[in-house]
């Protein structure tokens, strides 16, 4: 079943064309990878998808509804919840606070909303430094706090934007690890990444974008080798192994 539908999705600002007609679906229960170089306009999708932008032309169903230039808040009622390329959690409050935020959107009781942020950083291995203030935290545990934040708004669907970037090799296997865990608990994942080492072996199918078009998507062996996306992006030093 497809979960998010993407359709014709444009994208100007200005005389620039962020979003040429992009069109891709995500199916439910998949890690669906969003690559491409810097300006290509992934960012600017998923904010067309989340309600931070109203595209111009084009189409957004998630789970069977149009959400089409609905605001932030109301697609994430709906199901989506995202990540930031540059982390933003509120740098002043505690872990647990900052995850009670999120939990908040579907538990009005703070009792409530305290008992399942706590369930969350269990689950992303946070509970240790629930105390802590969020800005003492290292950029590994903010980006993880990222994810846990919109974990505890209970999504269908999980966008991620360059969670794993700056971090380290050890950093990136807990990344990915928790990753994986989340798409055993039924969540779809899509996600921006430039690390292409890990965005093609956890990825189900990949989405290119160059220029603010979408140049292929398949299978990650197939978009590895494909001479477009080689020539746009991947340069010879990456294939698909085998």
């Amino acid at each position: 079943m497809t979960l998010l539908a993407i359709e014709g999705i444009t994208k100007r600002f200005g005389g620039l064309l962020a979003n040429k007609e992009v069109e891709f679906g995500v199916e439910q229960g998949a890690i669906v990878g969003l690559i491409g170089p810097n300006g290509a306009g992934k960012t600017t999708l998923f904010n067309c998808v989340t309600g931070f932008y109203r595209p111009d032309e084009g189409k957004v169903t998630f789970d069977g509804r149009d959400i089409t230039g609905w605001p932030a808040d109301r697609v994430c009622q709906a199901g989506i919840a995202r990540t930031f390329q540059i982390v933003r959690p509120f740098a002043q409050m505690t872990v647990l606070e900052n995850v009670m935020v999120g939990a908040l959107l579907h538990h009005r009781d703070t009792a409530a909303a305290r008992a399942a942020a706590a369930e969350v950083l269990d689950f992303t291995r946070l509970r240790p430094k629930q105390g802590m203030i969020a800005k003492n935290l290292t950029i590994a545990d903010k980006k993880r706090l990222e994810v846990a934040r919109a974990l505890a708004t209970r999504p269908k669907l999980l966008m991620l934007d360059e969670a794993m970037a700056g971090l380290t090799p050890k950093e990136t296997q807990e990344a990915v690890d928790l990753i994986s865990r989340l798409q055993a608990r039924g969540i779809t994942i899509l996600l921006v990444e430039h690390v292409m080492e890990v965005v093609m072996p956890i990825s189900h199918h990949v989405v290119v974008l160059n220029y603010g078009q979408k140049i292929a998507e398949g299978r990650p062996e197939e978009i590895a080798n494909d001479e477009r996306v080689i020539q746009a992006y991947l340069g010879e030093t990456y294939h698909a192994p085998g």
